[in-house]
C-alpha cells in the first residue's frame, strides 16, 4: 500500500500528522520530500499581482480605501466575484 501523509520533524522523530492505521513495530518506508519556504505559495497569483501591480499606490493609500469597506473583504470579493470566485471585469473599481 502507498500513502503519502504529512509528518513533522521533531526532536529526533518524525510525527505524522493525522493518525496511521499501522500495527505496532511495524515495518515501513519512507520517503522525504521537504517543502521548500516558498511551496505553498500560489506562483500564478503572485506573478499576476506583479504585473497588475501599482508601485505608485501607497500602503497609506491602500489602508485608507480598506478602512472605508463595509462589512468584511472577503464578503466584497463574493459579492463581485460571484459564488464560484468567477472574476466579472465590469465590477473593477478605480
Amino acid at each position: 500500500m502507498k500513502r503519502k501523509i504529512d509528518a513533522v520533524y521533531e526532536n529526533g522523530l518524525l510525527r505524522p500528522l493525522e493518525p496511521l492505521a499501522l500495527a505496532e513495530r511495524q515495518r515501513v518506508s519512507v520517503t522525504i520530500e521537504v517543502d521548500g519556504p516558498d511551496e505553498w505559495l500560489d506562483q500564478d497569483a503572485l506573478a499576476w499581482a506583479v504585473q497588475e501591480g501599482d508601485v505608485t499606490i501607497s500602503l497609506d493609500d491602500v489602508r485608507g480605501r480598506l478602512a472605508k469597506l463595509t462589512g468584511t473583504l472577503s464578503e466584497l470579493v463574493i459579492s463581485e466575484r460571484g459564488q464560484y470566485g468567477w472574476r466579472n471585469p465590469s465590477l473593477r473599481h478605480a
